[in-house]
């Protein structure tokens, strides 16, 4: 049983959280689904770090939560790590890690079972994965690190 305290403690929380996604969702590169490009996400995978529209996070949710972890913006309560998840990601940086090997003359899917073909190679098979940048990162990590 949770007293009033916490349950007001846990609302101002959730109001602070449902304040930074919609900001988050303001910005150009969150405008869009990270998958179809769907205008005006309402879905996240908080793990990937992306907005979707309902019809990829349907997708999502068919991945498993080894691979993809949905949500709703505004009907879900979030935790403080899965909103800095979503701080720190964002579609514009998952773009350039998840898209980074694309075709240049790639265009979007737009049937369902294209578009789940799609979502699949992007993030179980990691198709179009920038495998260097993670590399870079990581040495980067490594190196602040030891000069710590």
């Amino acid at each position: 049983m949770t007293t009033r305290s916490e349950r007001e403690k846990a609302q101002k929380l959730n109001e602070q959280h449902q304040a930074i996604l919609s900001k988050l969702l303001r910005e150009d590169e969150n405008k869009y689904c990270a998958d179809c490009e769907a205008k005006g996400p309402r879905w996240a995978s908080w793990n990937l770090g992306v907005f979707m529209c309902i019809r990829c996070a349907g997708i999502h949710r068919n991945l498993g939560v080894h691979i993809s972890r949905v949500k709703s913006v505004n009907l879900d309560q979030w935790t403080p790590e899965q909103i800095q998840s979503m701080v720190d990601m964002g579609n514009g940086r998952a773009k350039q890690l998840y898209e980074a090997h694309l075709p240049e003359n790639f265009s979007r899917p737009q049937t369902d079972q294209s578009v789940e073909v799609f979502i699949r190679d992007k993030y179980e098979r990691k198709k179009y994965y920038d495998k260097e940048s993670v590399a870079t990162a990581l040495v980067s990590i490594d190196l602040n690190f030891y000069h710590c």
